[in-house]
């Protein structure tokens, strides 16, 4: 299992557009990959209205898991999508 812990740096949080640029990311690994919220809430990054009931705002602390036979190739992926503010 791979996890990280990343961080929302999009001036509007977690909204319908990087949702949908996660789910897609992570529809493409075989991997079960999971996003747990400081207050231990969880969604399964390959369904956008998972990621967006988490009510992610800028600055949140999440915990990526990803666990499965391509799950290091997922987390970096996903934590790449991060780290550029899923392109905005």
């Amino acid at each position: 299992m791979q996890s990280r812990i990343l961080t929302i740096i999009n001036e509007e949080g977690m909204h319908l557009r990087p949702a949908q640029t996660l789910a897609d990311a992570a529809i493409q690994f075989e991997s079960d990959i999971f996003l747990e919220t400081e207050g231990g809430m969880e969604a399964n990054l390959k369904s956008v209205l998972g990621i967006i009931a988490l009510g992610l705002e800028k600055g949140a602390e999440v915990k990526l898991s990803a666990d499965g036979p391509d799950e290091e190739k997922a987390a970096d992926e996903i934590a790449r999508l991060f780290e550029s503010g899923f392109g905005e």
